[in-house]
């Protein structure tokens, strides 16, 4: 029975952050189709942006979120390499209101934001999906 239940939350958690990924895309002018997610433990997303950043000019930029580090602004790397990330939105709240993301994407655009150092933040650990359920909107 408790395979079930599992199966049951999982299930929840995956149409909340859909959701709540829509609801990024949403206040950032894009849609749904821009987003991919990947639900293997750390749950992971990939929201593609359409438009370049001046230090970059020839790379494509993403936003990334994942249930570990939070959201990020990356990148495209050379063919078959990893994204760049190239700043992490950090802070306590590892699912902010989309609202945040927007001001964290155009201060990064503006240049108002340098670079992260090496690392990246660790807000909380991977897995235990039932404690992220209560922050995700309904889907």
């Amino acid at each position: 029975m408790s395979g079930l239940i599992d199966a049951d939350l999982e299930l929840w958690f995956q149409r909340g952050l859909r959701a709540y990924l829509g609801e990024v895309a949403r206040a950032l002018g894009f849609g749904l189709e821009s987003c991919t997610v990947d639900v293997d433990v750390p749950v992971s997303a990939y929201l593609a942006v359409d438009w370049r950043l001046r230090h970059f000019p020839e790379r494509d930029v993403a936003l990334l979120w994942d249930e570990v580090h939070g959201w990020a602004v990356a990148v495209e790397a050379a063919c078959g390499e990893e994204m760049i990330v190239l700043a992490y939105l950090g802070g306590a709240d590892i699912l902010p209101d989309p609202r945040v993301i927007v001001r964290f994407l155009a201060d990064l655009r503006a240049g108002d934001l340098a670079p992260d150092g090496p690392g990246s933040p660790v807000l909380r650990r991977a897995g235990s999906h039932q404690e992220l359920l209560p922050l995700l909107p309904t889907g």
